[in-house]
């Protein structure tokens, strides 16, 4: 036995974490079974707190309750409900925890949106789910399709009670633009667990920007990847913590394909005894993927004490003829220089601390094409802060 694989023993021994050694091995698949219950332990569970998901990772959880789905969409797209035979079902991409082969083992009906080939939606369309409601459960699934060279922007509002698992696809197709805000303002009580596949086409755009309020526990995770060269994501997120509150985003990016580009950009805030968030950025770069131009960043704001940011980049290249690729990652409180310059220009110490909140997420916000929506965040981060008295 190598000294490797001693360490390896050893380590399982003491039920330490032993992550996977590439996330190119990444275990997909429909079935529920064919994943372990997780423990917590797991490398992709390790800052979830387990008791805390009502019983969704373990099959305890089945479904006594229904989502409600209202569409306030441009006359261009086209809704349908369709069985779990519907053919396009699982295109983006296949469950990769046992939460998320849950839900789509478990979804009786889906929801397919459409934009129509080289079509440019009229309007934002917003698709509001609103939970099961209080103590219960459901599952869901729903699919965005952008075919060739169509343009839309689509905003995902979930609102509610609840606890909730689903999949949610995008299948971006060649040539297309598309914008989709994904706002996850939760009632208090609130469970959602989500996986979001994003997959683009030759030559398509996607901007994918991921905004957690509310809810006792929520965690996302989106995973894109290309079907074809040209492909360009990016991938936005804010999120603000309360006590007790815990926020977790999972990303990652496969470039499995070449000349495609990816930016990540998340940015959150937290205040209160025991809120919790987790921001994991994994970007894989293929041997095949040359020409690759990438780059992640995320930043924390701790606002008070007893609040917690993990947040953990990850960057895997298994080529040399790239573009350019990088990462980066902090974690702090109110800088004081920041605070020292707007006090010492007469402004208020509780003014100046409102001033540098909303100056750290005014990079994410300004790119907010939907005026409802950045709206909507900004009176949102304003009302935390006043909660806070900074």
């Amino acid at each position: 036995m190598s000294v490797t694989e001693n360490n390896v023993s050893e380590a399982l021994r003491e039920g330490a974490v032993i992550p996977a050694a590439s996330r190119a091995e990444r275990f997909t698949s429909y079935d529920v079974e064919a994943f372990e219950v997780p423990g917590g332990r797991e490398e992709n569970w390790r800052f979830t707190p387990m008791k805390r998901v009502r019983g969704l990772h373990d099959g305890s959880a089945t479904a006594t309750g229904e989502i409600t789905f209202e569409a306030e969409a441009a006359p261009e797209l086209k809704i349908e409900t369709v069985g779990r035979d519907d053919a396009r079902l699982g295109e983006a991409g296949v469950p990769s925890d046992r939460i998320a082969a849950q839900a789509y083992s478990a979804f009786q009906k889906a929801t397919v949106v459409t934009v129509p080939k080289e079509t440019k939606a009229s309007k934002p369309s917003v698709l509001r789910i609103h939970g099961p409601g209080q103590d219960q459960v459901a599952y869901g699934h729903l699919q965005v399709r952008a075919e060739a060279f169509a343009e839309a922007v689509i905003v995902l509002d979930h609102v509610g009670s609840g606890t909730y698992a689903d999949n949610v696809e995008f299948v971006i197709g060649d040539g297309a633009k598309v914008t989709v805000v994904s706002v996850q303002d939760w009632a208090d009580d609130a469970v959602h667990v989500s996986e979001q596949h994003l997959k683009l086409g030759r030559d398509a755009a996607l901007r994918h920007t991921v905004i957690t309020l509310g809810g006792d526990l929520v965690r996302i995770s989106p995973t894109a990847t290309f079907a074809d060269k040209g492909g360009d994501v990016e991938m936005l997120g804010v999120y603000f913590a309360d006590e007790g509150q815990h926020q977790e985003h999972r990303l990652f990016v496969d470039h499995a394909v070449p000349n495609c580009k990816s930016r990540v950009m998340y940015k959150g805030a937290l205040q209160g005894e025991g809120a919790h968030t987790v921001w994991i950025g994994d970007v894989l770069i293929r041997a095949a993927a040359e020409a690759t131009d990438t780059y992640e960043l995320n930043r924390n704001l701790v606002l008070t004490p007893g609040a917690r940011a993990d947040s953990v980049p990850n960057l895997e290249i298994e080529t040399g003829e790239i573009e350019g690729a990088g990462h980066a990652s902090a974690t702090g409180r109110f800088d004081d220089e920041q605070l020292f310059y707007l006090q010492s220009r007469g402004i208020a110490e509780e003014a100046a601390r409102r001033l540098v909140v909303r100056g750290f997420f005014h990079e994410i916000l300004v790119k907010i094409d939907v005026p409802e929506v950045r709206e909507r965040l900004e009176a949102a981060i304003e009302a935390e802060l006043e909660a806070v008295g900074a």
